[in-house]
């Protein structure tokens, strides 16, 4: 079903495709009423068939839109067209109207290497500022990830899809299709991944997980699927990032594992603390958290809410008038306690790690593989076993080898449909580049000019030549025009600003003074007669002022014959 040129709600007109997600698609499009560029989302049919999802989704965008900050990609309009798919058959078509907004996705950024510490602060602080606002507002992001992380042309952070990951988890989706909707679980926060009710320090969580990639260029957690993230998230402990890179200082490895704590109630409980935080680190100063109560270590109530029992406790503790009539709670109330968090830990562990995310997904789809280092035929082959087209498109890679895939597009583990054509990126290695003529300059200008094309200089062989200046490069090897791999080696053959001079006594004094200035040489020869001795015919050279061998360049040779 091909979306372009539709006109949605009589008003908003669909133009090309920018943008692809697991659950969405996004196209350029024009409020012909209002006469502005907006941002157009379309929910995949095949994801939208829930009618309780649809009414969630709708009520979200509705909240969203009710949120106006410079650092949130404002929602203007959302709702549902009846459109006509493929087979004939009337759907629903949700979609959102959102800002346009120029620049570059924060993944897409850092798929081209770790943030400086400074632009990963300056961005974090931003994602903290907009969470903050939200909050404050009641609305919870669900969905924190440099996907929905926007970095505009003048530098400015604009975070998106405010309140959709919450109609997705809302809704009677299935765990498993969420996983494939959300497209990868490197972002969930412990209590996503088992299944329990989440608050604004599940944001918090995800943005730590951000600040990670950002200052490392990876996730602190990877693995061969969503479910495998997900089991690491919830049992084990992320490295430093300083680990990663070691350029990371040790006070913003501090906030970020603060921020990656597993219990909510042991990391950041605010934006406004976690900005705080990161503020104080970017300036050498590594923050100091406080420890939690044992009371909320043990049973996990959230900071702020004390029992009735634990304010009697407190009360206890600053009221002198009063009398304890027990010194502690009875042992049997602490081991209970302690068995039950063990065993509630372990029922975790086990449900996680059995999970089957890929065996809900719906008939009418697929998600794509992960093809990189196959060869193109092998993808050719494992795609047509999905019912998946192939198209191969070749890109240049300085890591991959050529013939290898780099990627896809739509990328590994996005959900798509039955037929998608998908576009396979074959490595043709490292960037070609034609050598330069490098002739008649000096040897100095020469590497620059190569060190300019990512060309390295090589050997340095050094040639007679009767005309070209000392120090300058006669050609090249490989030759000029050649191409090669950036990175290669060229040689050079220089000018030694000398001639080879031939030894000519006993020649005559007219052939020996037309091979001194023949091309190959270009010397003087300059006669000289020796009346000590009888001429003879020819006049034969009896000697010449120069050695033979190398002479400077356009050098005057004598040459002595008899003239007696």
């Amino acid at each position: 079903m091909n979306d372009e040129g539709r006109v949605l709600a009589g008003r908003y007109r669909v133009g090309a495709l920018i943008g692809r997600g697991g659950m969405s698609d996004v196209h350029v499009g024009t409020d012909t009423r209002l006469g502005r560029q907006v941002a157009i989302k379309l929910l995949k049919p095949q994801l939208a068939t829930d009618p309780a999802f649809r009414m969630r989704f709708r009520q979200e965008a509705q909240s969203a839109a009710r949120m106006a900050h410079p650092t949130i990609v404002r929602v203007f309009d959302a709702g549902e067209e009846t459109v006509v798919d493929s087979a004939g058959q009337e759907v629903q078509l949700p979609f959102i109207i959102m800002e346009f907004v120029e620049g570059r996705l924060l993944k897409d950024i850092i798929h081209d290497g770790p943030l400086e510490a400074t632009a990963a602060v300056r961005v974090i602080d931003g994602v903290l500022t907009a969470l903050e606002y939200s909050h404050r507002a009641g609305v919870v992001h669900r969905d924190i990830k440099p996907g929905n992380i926007m970095i505009t042309t003048a530098g400015q952070v604009k975070v998106m899809d405010f309140g959709i990951a919450r109609a997705v988890s809302d809704s009677s989706t299935t765990v498993a299709q969420t996983t494939a909707i959300l497209g990868t679980a490197s972002y969930f926060s412990p209590e996503q991944a088992k299944g329990e009710t989440v608050d604004a320090r599940t944001d918090l969580y995800s943005t730590g997980v951000v600040l990670f990639e950002m200052l490392t260029g990876r996730p602190p957690f990877r693995g061969d699927t969503p479910v495998a993230v997900a089991y690491q998230h919830v049992s084990e402990r992320p490295v430093k990032p300083s680990v990663v890179n070691p350029k990371v200082s040790p006070a913003l490895d501090s906030v970020v594992l603060h921020a990656l704590a597993k219990n909510r109630d042991q990391r950041y409980q605010t934006a406004a603390e976690f900005r705080a935080d990161v503020d104080t680190a970017a300036a050498g100063q590594v923050p100091v958290h406080r420890e939690p109560d044992q009371a909320t270590m043990l049973f996990g109530a959230p900071t702020g809410s004390l029992s009735s029992s634990e304010l009697a406790l407190r009360q206890l503790a600053e009221d002198e008038t009063m009398t304890r009539t027990q010194r502690r709670p009875p042992a049997i109330w602490i081991w209970s306690g302690i068995i039950g968090v063990i065993v509630i830990v372990i029922a975790v562990m086990y449900w996680a790690f059995n999970l089957q995310p890929t065996a809900e997904l719906p008939s009418n789809v697929k998600e794509i593989p992960v093809l990189t280092g196959n060869t193109y035929e092998e993808a050719v082959d494992i795609l047509q076993e999905l019912g998946l087209p192939a198209t191969p498109v070749e890109k240049t890679d300085d890591t991959v080898p050529a013939g290898q895939v780099i990627g896809t597009d739509p990328p590994a583990h996005e959900i798509v449909d039955n037929g998608t054509a998908v576009t396979v990126f074959v490595s043709t290695g490292k960037q070609a580049v034609t050598v330069p003529d490098l002739r008649n300059k000096t040897l100095e200008q020469a590497k620059a000019d190569l060190k300019a094309l990512g060309l390295v200089a090589g050997v340095e062989t050094r040639e007679s030549s009767p005309t070209v200046p000392a120090d300058t490069v006669l050609g090249t090897s490989p030759e000029a025009g050649s191409a090669v791999e950036v990175g290669s080696t060229v040689d050079f053959r220089i000018s030694s600003g000398t001639v080879t001079l031939p030894d000519v006594t006993g020649q005559t004094l007219e052939a020996a003074t037309s091979y001194l200035g023949a091309e190959n040489l270009q010397l003087t020869a300059v006669p000289k007669p020796d009346g000590s001795c009888d001429s003879q015919p020819g006049s034969p050279v009896t000697q010449q002022s120069l050695a033979p061998g190398d002479v400077p360049q356009h050098s005057s040779v004598e040459l002595t014959y008899c003239a007696g």
